[in-house]
């Protein structure tokens, strides 16, 4: 099953998002309905929360009066920790329940008011963000709830800003016009990207890109590199090294639209283990066939890898698995840094990145190895690393 990330900002239009996700066939969860259920009158979750901070949150029926608790813990760092230690991981293992009942073809919807501030982003195949601008979200607590301006603005200030929640959005919604143009930008993420991801993931099929010329530079590259290798972490386990490689990696480049990452492994025979399969259900499946890195100097040799792409139609990218010190390794970490070292250099590889972008044959692979530059690069590369005494 696909699992999103649904988050927004109070006042934001997430539960708009979530009912036109649920109506086009989603399974929402939603986390602040399981937060309510978890300290429902007669629950061990209410009598702890009545033990922490006493009968004061409780409403005239006994039943939890939020907005009593939530004066109390808004704006008081220590009570909202003592308070999410009491509910978070009652909402978490509920959370599990629901998503395991879910059919194995789904596309489960974790809609999660403070995603971003529990750090959660990485356990999602995607992160949906609802953006809207502060002075709408304003207007809407008071129209629609009816808070007062001081308190909507006291919440909007207790959570993430809109600057954090951009960090982890793989998809971005902007809600500041009509419900009916809302509507369209979900069922076009739904269609487009949401259904075809979890084909390929169901199907372990990477979306293999193509040539492409180089476009950009994309300042946002290295962040979306950042949310990618972030999941890689969590799926993986452990203290690995995740790196930026290849073009996008080097700041200020035009470069074609994929991101290319370097998964550090001890060796081949870890990588073909139940590592691929941990990639796989990440959303990053091993592309078939043998991969390698094939320089000519001095004689052609093949520094073999294992390559796997990635299931999100939304994001090309590659995920090269290289033992740790081979040559492969090094090398693409060497000329990423050459690059990033040495304007000149940049100008003549998006030259040659151009030339064999605008020559390679229809559904031909993104080589660049193959080209004669690459060697004579790979040697002013070396006398680069013995001049600065770079190590990798």
């Amino acid at each position: 099953m696909l699992k999103v990330g649904l988050t927004g900002g109070i006042g934001s239009g997430k539960s708009a998002v979530a009912r036109r996700l649920a109506a086009l066939g989603a399974v929402v969860v939603d986390a602040d309905r399981i937060a309510r259920e978890v300290v429902a009158p007669g629950t061990e979750g209410l009598a702890e929360v009545v033990a922490a901070f006493s009968d004061r949150v409780l409403d005239a029926d006994g039943a939890l009066d939020r907005a009593a608790l939530g004066a109390v813990v808004f704006g008081d760092e220590a009570a909202r920790r003592r308070l999410e230690a009491i509910t978070h991981p009652r909402v978490r293992a509920r959370t599990a329940e629901l998503v395991a009942a879910a059919p194995a073809d789904a596309v489960v919807v974790n809609d999660v008011p403070l995603l971003v501030e529990v750090g959660l982003a990485p356990t999602y195949h995607l992160v949906l963000v609802v953006q809207t601008a502060v002075a709408t979200r304003l207007a809407r607590l008071s129209r629609d709830r009816g808070m007062d301006p001081a308190e909507a603005e006291r919440r909007i200030a207790a959570q993430a800003d809109d600057a954090r929640r951009r960090a982890v959005a793989d998809a971005l919604l902007t809600n500041d016009g009509t419900l009916a143009e809302l509507h369209d930008a979900v069922d076009r993420l739904w269609h487009e990207r949401l259904l075809p991801y979890e084909r390929n993931l169901r199907a372990r099929h990477a979306v293999r890109p193509g040539p492409t010329a180089p476009t950009g530079p994309d300042p946002t590259w290295p962040e979306q590199y950042a949310r990618l290798a972030a999941r890689i972490r969590h799926a993986v386990g452990g203290d690995v090294r995740v790196d930026h490689v290849g073009s996008t990696a080097v700041p200020g480049l035009a470069a074609p639209d994929v991101i290319d990452i370097q998964l550090t492994v001890p060796s081949l025979e870890e990588a073909d283990g139940p590592l691929a399969d941990r990639l796989a259900e990440a959303g990053f499946p091993r592309l078939p066939g043998e991969w390698w890195d094939a320089p000519r100097r001095p004689d052609r040799v093949h520094w073999a890898k294992r390559l796997h792409g990635g299931a999100d139609p939304g994001r090309p990218v590659l995920l090269h698995l290289s033992p740790a010190g081979s040559a492969g390794w090094r090398y693409a970490l060497l000329m990423r840094d050459h690059l990033r070292a040495d304007p000149g250099r940049r100008a003549d590889y998006l030259q040659v990145k151009r030339d064999l972008a605008a020559t390679a044959p229809a559904g031909a692979e993104q080589g660049t190895l193959g080209d004669p530059w690459f060697d004579e690069e790979h040697l002013r590369a070396e006398e680069w690393a013995a001049q600065t005494g770079w190590r990798p």
